[in-house]
């Protein structure tokens, strides 16, 4: 599925009514430019299990747990990771295999441990159709 948005507001809603379809154990891989908007796509999605905090980028920490919505969001920002064992040391498979669902920014760098069932997310921009504008591919792997 293609989606185009040409505001940051259409993007964070498309991502919120997606979360609308989530069921615990549901993992989605994030992949896009820097600046792309895979941070906003995430708070939309948060907005749509309910999740009322501020969800930031867990760049420095890897990982950021959000637990008011209607179910868990385990939130990864991976582009750090220097070295896929140090998913090991986060003990990533109790957030992947869990009643919650995972958001992976930069899933790429990290994709021999994804398992074989997931949602793709690509966020691309095309300055040429407007400095808001974004193509979002969803696509089930």
């Amino acid at each position: 599925m293609i989606i185009e948005t040409n505001s940051p507001q259409e993007t964070f809603e498309v991502a919120k009514k997606l979360a609308g379809e989530a069921k615990a154990g549901d993992i989605y891989a994030l992949s896009g430019d820097l600046g792309a908007g895979k941070t906003l796509f995430t708070q939309g999605f948060a907005k749509g299990l309910g999740i009322d905090e501020i969800v930031n980028s867990p760049t420095f920490t890897i990982l950021q747990i959000y637990e008011s919505g209607v179910m868990p969001l385990f939130h990864f920002d991976v582009y750090r990771i220097a070295d896929i064992d140090e998913m090991d040391e986060i003990g990533y498979e109790e957030y992947f295999y869990s009643d919650g669902v995972c958001i992976i920014e930069w899933a790429s760098m990290i994709e021999e441990l994804l398992p074989l069932h997931y949602t793709k997310i690509n966020i691309s921009r095309d300055d040429e159709k407007g400095f808001d504008y974004r193509k979002i591919e969803i696509k089930k792997v």
